[in-house]
């Protein structure tokens, strides 16, 4: 069963990347009219900046425009999550096109109690209190504080700018966390002889470069001390038992997808690069993070998308809190629940996706004493029909299709925007081993 799978994921990737390149002749695409844009027009934006709108835009005055790109512009504004409806209302007067720009801005400010789960693990729940600031002063700014008990406790502070300035297009971020982590490794544990945590306390700046609407280029200055009560070597990096890790972040990503928080249109390509330790206290090793999505919508209703994700280390010592895992944040439906770590990891998916209610706007304003922007939302539920497969590759062993964990089944997700995503899926492993999943997210 795996090979099939993992042959089905290649050969629809393939099918994909043909459908993509002719989607200018696709009779998917199919316009009822067109026009030239004489004017654009923004409302609803009480608080937010219409540079930040704009910069989503698909088109501008001058343009050709047709109800596949106002739709397609509608879901990427949407995907600022700073607003609970977005629609795009073209209109013509006095021998001129119009497109009106009408948003509905969300709440902004949450001084609220939370419960987290870590690493998909309802076992792993982590709780306390989040002072979270989105829009901040309408720059789409991000204010976050966050003080969690439980699994995996911290402190956390967060700030980021997408535009420090609008011409530039250069973004900005900083954090400082201080947080105690349960090992996730089984070699750690063996050599440790049961389980233990690790303090760290760290530190990053970022700056970004948005070059047009769909390529981002970033770097990140980061450095972090991890704490462990006894020096083991690989348990700690260093010849002692704090690690002091200094890191330097590349990245690249290139976005076209219509909406970020549920895609069935574009293109999501990204790549990471962390050089960590820098030769400083004999630390120096690399971390490579490839990601490739594709969606694509077959006909109104009916998207596919596929998935193929890889993790690389490189290096002649990996620390095992670095090292490669599936069963955490990245997983396999049919084997949610198996932990597997190494040097590299390969995760592949496919999912097709049908609409049983459809983008339903709602609104609860008769609610008293609560503000109008926390009772609108926009809903949908869709069925999905889905496949993964993923190994774990350790230093000089080959590639083999028989290292492949796969998975198949069935699933519903709802959708509650801008807020959160929740599917209910139920997977089969490769020998027909049943599991239910219960999980928080897009699958991806």
């Amino acid at each position: 069963m795996r090979k099939y799978i993992f042959y089905f994921n290649i050969y629809f990737f393939l099918f994909s990347t043909f459908i993509l390149s002719q989607v200018k002749d696709s009779s998917f695409y199919k316009v009822d009219y067109s026009f030239i844009v004489d004017s654009i027009y923004i409302s609803g934006n009480d608080l937010t900046e219409k540079e930040i709108i704009l910069k989503e835009m698909s088109f501008s005055t001058g343009e050709i425009v047709t109800p596949k790109i106002l739709t397609f512009t509608k879901e990427r504004i949407f995907s600022l999550r700073i607003f609970t409806k977005v629609e795009l209302i073209p209109y013509r007067y006095q021998e001129k096109n119009f497109v009106n720009i009408k948003v509905e801005e969300s709440w902004y400010i949450y001084p609220i109690p939370f419960v987290h789960i870590q690493d998909r693990d309802w076992d792993k729940l982590s709780y306390g209190l989040a002072l979270l600031v989105f829009n901040f002063r309408g720059r789409n700014e991000k204010l976050k504080f966050v003080g969690a008990l439980g699994y995996d406790p911290k402190l956390d502070f967060s700030y980021s700018v997408p535009y420090l300035d609008y011409k530039s297009e250069i973004s900005f971020g900083a954090g400082i966390r201080i947080q105690k982590v349960q090992n996730r490794s089984h070699i750690a544990k063996k050599l440790w002889g049961g389980n233990f945590d690790q303090t760290i306390r760290s530190g990053r700046l970022f700056f970004g470069k948005r070059f047009g609407t769909y390529n981002k280029v970033g770097i990140t200055a980061a450095y972090a001390t991890i704490e462990t009560s006894k020096f083991i070597k690989g348990i700690s990096a260093s010849e002692t038992r704090i690690d002091h890790l200094f890191t330097i972040v590349f990245n690249y990503s290139y976005d076209t997808r219509d909406l970020s928080q549920f895609p069935r249109e574009g293109i999501f390509a990204s790549s990471i690069l962390q050089l960590k330790g820098l030769g400083i206290d004999n630390i120096s090793y690399q971390v490579l993070n490839l990601d490739l999505r594709k969606y694509l919508k077959l006909n109104e209703n009916l998207s596919l998308k596929w998935r193929f994700a890889s993790r690389f280390t490189f290096g002649d010592l990996i620390p095992f809190y670095d090292n490669s895992f599936l069963g955490f944040s990245e997983r396999i439906r049919g084997h949610f629940r198996q932990e597997l770590e190494g040097n590299n990891s390969y995760i592949s998916s496919i999912e097709l996706d049908y609409p049983i209610i459809n983008n339903l706007n709602i609104s609860l304003d008769f609610i008293p004493f609560i503000p109008k922007q926390l009772l609108r939302y926009r809903v949908a539920l869709y069925l999905q029909l889905f496949a993964d497969t993923g190994m774990i590759q350790n230093k000089n062993e080959p590639l083999s299709i028989k290292k492949l964990n796969s998975g198949y089944g069935i699933g519903l997700t709802f959708l509650f925007l801008p807020y959160n995503v929740f599917r209910l899926e139920r997977a089969w492993d490769e020998y027909g081993n049943p599991e239910w999943i219960f999980d928080v997210g897009v699958s991806f």
